[in-house]
């Protein structure tokens, strides 16, 4: 399952981390935000150990959107090492997501 995150959590979580993660920047209302959901939550439990998958909801935490610079949503931010190293906009197809993780293991 794709950890939620929020301001409180995200610096532990994400800049902090060991491994790569990927934040999907989201909203409720957001229809293609919802259809990366199910590939968010299969990513989730495909790189379990090798990889954080987390998301954050941006009208719940709108620091984090504005510390990144996040405009349109969904936004994609993929972190190594606690620094943004990928970036994608737009509801995209899994194998998309994968390949720019991939990259980064």
């Amino acid at each position: 399952m794709a950890l939620e995150l929020t301001e409180a959590t995200f610096e532990e979580k994400v800049l902090k981390s060991e491994v790569p993660v990927i934040v999907d920047l989201w909203a409720e209302w957001c229809g293609p935000c919802k259809m990366l959901t199910p590939i968010m939550e299969e990513l989730s439990t495909e790189y379990e150990g090798k990889a954080l998958i987390t998301k954050v909801d941006v009208d719940s935490n709108p620091g984090i959107a504005a510390k990144y610079g996040v405009r349109n949503i969904p936004t994609v931010l993929y972190f190594k090492g606690g620094e943004v190293v990928d970036k994608q906009v737009g509801a995209v197809p899994k194998a998309k997501i994968a390949e720019k993780l991939d990259a980064l293991l």
